[in-house]
């Protein structure tokens, strides 16, 4: 694993070779650092690239012309090495393609392309995924970043709150041992805010589907620092943090979602798949603000 660095006045960034990952935003005048530092014993990844799906597979296997392939819950883009094809001072793209060890899981031809591009106090994110083949492939993709929380010594995690702009009520669907069930609660936001507690996460992620959500802030209610994630039009979202811990929250735009509990495994009749025509491209991209 190589790490790969881009920076400006006002920020730090730090991507490590293997799975493209975001592994450190650090605020040069204020010190703080903003990535989940990925302790061992708690969660040991800061901010996965999620492909070829988002999320897990019931008995974590699919179905593509009636043969069956395992894959693990987001996919095996975030285990595998990448090769950087481009570095500039503010930007940085990763490339993973097909080959024969992902054949045995996920019979499709593919690149696989990771994009960061330092603006200011912004970082944007790319994705695009290319067909090299002359028949369709199905995919999803998605984000996993995991900020501190708290981002300093003096605050605690319930001194944040998450903000969702624009809006006063969101819908949230359940999951069911990992895989989205039909229950859904309607939660009624408090000035488009909802307060950060360990109890937020006692029955796994927040989920939420059907576009609701272009943009989360997760901000300190007693310093002010916070991020904001725009991911205008993104179809699905997550919000997780792993129970009992008080250390991070992941914020996570999606083209695609787990397996719905009543799925019949076949790929191209998956909720949220992405159908990709040959030699097509697809691409989409977020950006986090720091502040």
């Amino acid at each position: 694993m190589s790490v790969y660095q881009i920076q400006n006045n006002l920020l730090t960034i730090k991507v490590n070779s293997f799975g493209a990952e975001l592994s450190s935003v650090f605020a040069n005048a204020t010190q703080i650092e903003y990535i989940w530092q990925a302790k061992e014993s708690i969660w040991a990844r800061h901010a996965p690239n999620l492909f070829p799906i988002v999320g897990k597979l019931k008995d974590g296997e699919f179905s593509y012309q009636s043969q069956f392939y395992e894959l693990p819950q987001h996919g095996f883009a975030r285990d595998n090495e990448f090769i950087c094809i481009e570095q500039k001072e503010d930007f940085l793209l990763f490339e993973f393609t097909a080959n024969e060890q992902t054949f045995k899981n996920f019979p499709f031809h593919f690149s696989f392309q990771v994009g960061y591009t330092l603006v200011d106090n912004k970082l944007e994110i790319s994705y695009s995924v290319f067909n090299p083949d002359n028949r369709e492939m199905y995919f999803s993709v998605g984000a996993h970043p995991a900020f501190n929380c708290p981002l300093q010594p003096n605050e605690s995690f319930q001194d944040y709150e998450l903000i969702f702009p624009y809006k006063d009520q969101l819908c949230i669907h359940s999951l069911n041992d990992g895989l989205i069930s039909s229950v859904t609660k309607n939660i009624e936001l408090k000035d488009r805010k909802i307060s950060v507690t360990k109890q937020l996460f006692e029955n796994d992620a927040l989920v939420f589907m059907n576009s609701q959500i272009d943009e989360v802030q997760l901000v300190s209610k007693q310093s002010k620092h916070g991020v904001s994630l725009k991911s205008p039009n993104w179809p699905y979202y997550g919000i997780w943090s792993k129970k009992g811990i008080d250390e991070f929250i992941c914020l996570e735009p999606w083209y695609g979602i787990a397996d719905m509990d009543t799925t019949n495994g076949v790929i191209s009749e998956k909720t949220g798949i992405i159908k990709l025509d040959a030699q097509q491209q697809f691409k989409c991209s977020f950006e986090i603000l720091f502040f």
